[in-house]
């Protein structure tokens, strides 16, 4: 919900989609004849161990790189090992399943699955539905000691964490559990809306109530309003000791726990050209299109599909791309209805500036980026204070994509200092 001041003068007010049926339908994605898993390296990088033909079971651990690992959602033969490009100069290397008619489990995991180590649990369920980075517990650089589980989604319209809460409270019981025993971390919170609050409570641990205007569940802002800790400008949560897990990802390792079998079904939110949302489950690695195709969605021409919520997603480039671990919400937009973007030049409206929650000259860092002076920006006018929430652009009233000039600056800034890393 969108709410403005009369007046103009104050900043407009946007609040979280609050999941209000207690019982909410799911769409159940039948399987898919083909899946796509993608690794987090470039093709180049990886070895040659897997290859075409070779039979993967439901829940076999895939990795063909060091570190890198991902799970078989389903039985089937290895019909392809390609590149996948991704944005802002990501390089995966795709792996295409053709699913047998018959589903065969692998038992690796379920001899390991009672008494788990955080090696064995970075190992088999880092690319669990929600995609804990549970690789933060090992990281040189960083000590955490508190894991705060987000009842939240991060962005709007988006439901799919409160969904969990609601549904699977028993799994994410068991996962707030093993998490504690493996991590050896015993500071656990978890935040929700007030709604869930009650709820939320049965899961045993400490409760904290999240606000429900957007960006509250960021985070950044998280750390700020309920813990009293500011995160410095180019840091991040764990970088102070709090390492983040969605709901969903807690709740699919505690069923890998009591099951001793790794889950594979997404949860997702889909989020119709009308704008109505609908929840869906569905194998990891299907393609977008089987998704559509389940739901009754037309994409034609010109439309846009977009992974994640109106605010913050990034639009995909085929219907055949993958779900993946960590694809929590999937928008569709009508070609007709589209928000314009332009190169048209500040106006000095200053809405921007007001909508900010990092405080943010933002009217001063535009002009700089789209020059691509980034370096600048960052040191002049605060570019590492973004928390990334995209109010900035939603609220514009020239239509420049800020938020996609503040990204594409970040990404340029890593892109220098791995540069002049590699000659010192």
């Amino acid at each position: 919900m969108i709410k403005k001041s009369f007046i103009g003068l104050v900043k407009p007010r946007i609040d979280y989609t609050v999941l209000t049926d207690l019982d909410p339908a799911l769409i159940d994605v039948s399987k898919p004849s083909q899946v796509k898993l993608l690794l987090e390296s470039p093709l180049e990088k990886v070895n040659g161990e897997l290859k075409k033909g070779d039979l993967l079971k439901t829940g076999q651990l895939v990795s063909m790189a060091k570190d890198v690992f991902a799970t078989s959602p389903v039985t089937g033969t290895v019909s392809g090992i390609s590149g996948w490009a991704g944005d802002f100069g990501r390089s995966y290397t795709a792996i295409t399943l053709d699913v047998a008619k018959d589903e065969e489990f692998d038992e690796q995991f379920s001899g390991t699955a009672k008494e788990i180590s955080l090696e064995s649990a970075i190992r088999y369920l880092s690319a669990v539905p929600g995609s804990p980075p549970l690789k933060n517990f090992k990281h040189p650089d960083v000590d955490i000691h508190t894991i705060i589980v987000n009842a939240m989604d991060e962005d709007i319209s988006v439901t799919t964490n409160q969904y969990v809460v609601q549904s699977r409270l028993k799994a994410l019981k068991s996962g707030i559990a093993a998490v504690g025993k493996f991590t050896g971390i015993n500071s656990i919170v978890l935040v929700a809306p007030e709604r869930l609050a009650a709820v939320a409570s049965a899961a045993g641990i400490e409760v904290k109530v999240v606000g429900s205007q957007y960006p509250s569940a960021q985070p950044k802002m998280i750390i700020k309003n309920l813990f009293g800790q500011v995160v410095p400008a180019g840091k991040k949560p764990e970088n102070l000791g709090y390492c983040f897990m969605s709901a969903e990802a807690v709740a699919s390792i505690g069923n890998a726990i009591s099951t001793g079998k790794i889950p594979t079904d997404k949860i997702l939110t889909l989020i119709k050209k009308d704008g109505s949302t609908t929840l869906v489950s569905v194998k990891i690695g299907t393609p977008v299109a089987e998704v559509f195709k389940a739901c009754d969605i037309e994409v034609n021409e010109k439309d846009r599909v977009v992974f994640g919520g109106p605010l913050t997603g990034s639009a995909i480039y085929s219907e055949d791309h993958p779900i993946l671990p960590d694809t929590n919400a999937i928008l569709v937009q009508d070609k007709d209805n589209i928000p314009l973007v332009s190169n048209y030049p500040c106006v000095n409206c200053g809405e921007c500036i007001r909508i900010c929650p990092a405080r943010i000259q933002v009217n001063m860092l535009v002009r700089l980026l789209e020059a691509g002076h980034y370096e600048e920006a960052a040191t002049s006018y605060d570019l590492h204070s973004c928390i990334e929430c995209g109010l900035c652009s939603f609220v514009c009233v020239a239509r420049i994509p800020i938020f996609q000039y503040i990204r594409l600056a970040k990404y340029e800034l890593d892109r220098i200092k791995l540069a002049e890393a590699e000659y010192v």
